[in-house]
């Protein structure tokens, strides 16, 4: 059987690439350089990153098959990316409060001795409550918010902080689980045995 890489640095990823294929996995971090192509609507955007990152680590493992993703939160079509500071996780918790926004994810399967590329998408709506400015400086002061899409975790604390959502709550996490075993089972890897 061929290797399994998982090119993300994301713990999270890591966990829930090992509830569907146990712990049979390489993680390795691309090292490409992730920047906005600003002619790219967000969902082109994550399945060009998510590409790149696996071509990027593919030259690594020439007999591989690579999972690469990335997630981006979206509202208004403004991409909301990982805060740097407590100011600017105030603004993106602000802008997201009472609000729809999508959670897209692009996923990419490349089986490199193939050379195979399988690359899509995922888009979960996220409804978060109204927040005050109290519950805003609370989770912030969680330290949850930083290094993470949107400025929240939903499987973390910020569960607290939405309402509902519509579609796979492990793409807001970060790894569609369901597509991604999808793509596996087009590739011959059978999760379920």
């Amino acid at each position: 059987m061929k290797t399994i890489i998982l090119a993300s640095a994301s713990p999270r990823r890591k966990e829930l690439l090992s509830q569907i294929i146990g712990n049979d996995f390489l993680v390795c971090t691309s090292s490409y350089d992730e920047f906005h192509i600003g002619s790219l609507t967000p969902e082109e955007l994550v399945r060009h990153h998510s590409l790149e990152k696996a071509r990027d680590v593919a030259k690594k493992y020439p007999d591989s098959i690579v999972i690469s993703a990335d997630t981006v939160i979206v509202l208004d079509n403004e991409i909301l990316g990982k805060p740097d500071s407590a100011d600017q996780a105030r603004i993106m918790l602000r802008k997201l409060s009472g609000r729809k926004m999508q959670a897209i994810t692009g996923l990419t399967l490349l089986d490199v001795g193939k050379n195979e590329e399988i690359t899509e998408s995922e888009i979960t709506y996220v409804w978060m409550k109204e927040l005050s400015e109290d519950e805003i400086e609370a989770y912030i002061r969680t330290e949850e918010p930083f290094g993470k899409a949107g400025s929240f975790a939903i499987q973390g604390l910020g569960a607290l902080l939405i309402e509902k959502i519509e579609g796979d709550f492990f793409n807001v996490v970060g790894l569609p689980l369901f597509r991604l075993g999808k793509m596996l089972e087009r590739t011959g890897i059978t999760v379920l045995k």
